[in-house]
């Protein structure tokens, strides 16, 4: 029988997460002479021209939302190209509730047109807050499923390792294979066994499979698998190091006892 406890972690249920989202994806305000790049716009302009080295100047009172925005971002794309700061503020408007018409265009413009570029430039951060726009914005129904398998991929990636850290184990260290705490997983789930199973490697086939199938957004999220595969600070590495530790154990003990016997 599944124990319950009285407690929930969000006392309002769900209702209460819709209303805070409401709120935060409020729809940036332009004033009078501010907007996009419109969509016919020269992105090889963009390309050569980089985002000033200094800082950005105070921003006047009165400001809008879309000039704030716009200072925040731009000390993450200092001597960059023009064309990586205006990624991040297309995303900035798609993921609110509103945003000008011809920004979801723009933003597919630039990625089919200079998706190698953008690859090579952003940092893993703003490649996977685009790869998370096409969840909502994708063209295909196939752009919109790899968006929406990558938000949930790294998000829960986010909130896990996150809490890990409290732990005091660096990213790249795995837990000690004789230091697992005895206890039921949530929701009653069974556990995982680490030799021989495949639920890891079945997840990520998943998301490689519709990657190869989606044919706008695929590039990017195939390459932020590759980034993934290369990166030695996450569970699915992790695990890597663990199944190996965990088969040479077995493979000393085979050697150890020949025949089997004890």
């Amino acid at each position: 029988m599944t124990e319950t406890d009285p407690f929930e972690t969000y006392p309002d249920g769900m209702r209460s997460l819709i209303a805070a989202r409401r709120r935060r994806r409020a729809a940036l305000v332009y004033h009078a002479g501010e907007s996009l790049p419109p969509l016919d716009t020269d992105l090889d302009a963009l390309v050569a021209r980089l985002v000033p080295d200094e800082a950005p100047a105070p921003l006047p009172k009165g400001h809008s939302s879309f000039a704030r925005k716009c200072h925040d971002l731009q000390p993450d794309f200092r001597g960059q190209p023009e064309l990586c700061l205006l990624n991040a503020l297309l995303i900035s408007n798609l993921r609110k509730f509103a945003w000008p018409d011809h920004a979801p265009a723009l933003f597919l413009r630039i990625w089919r047109e200079k998706a190698g570029f953008l690859i090579d430039r952003l940092s893993s951060r703003w490649l996977i807050s685009s790869i998370i726009t096409f969840a909502e914005h994708g063209p295909t129904e196939a752009d919109r499923r790899i968006g929406q398998s990558m938000n949930v991929l790294f998000s829960l990636m986010k909130l896990y390792e996150y809490e890990r850290q409290y732990s005091g184990t660096p990213s790249e260290e795995p837990f000690r294979i004789a230091g697992r705490a005895k206890g039921p997983l949530p929701m009653d789930m069974l556990g995982f066994q680490i030799v021989g199973g495949d639920l890891e490697a079945n997840l990520l086939l998943d998301i490689v499979e519709q990657a190869l199938a989606a044919p706008n957004a695929g590039p990017l999220a195939s390459a932020l698998m590759d980034r993934l595969n290369r990166d030695p600070r996450n569970i699915f590495r992790r695990f890597a190091t663990m199944r190996m530790r965990l088969e040479l154990m077995r493979q000393s003990r085979e050697e150890s006892w020949p025949g089997g016997e004890t």
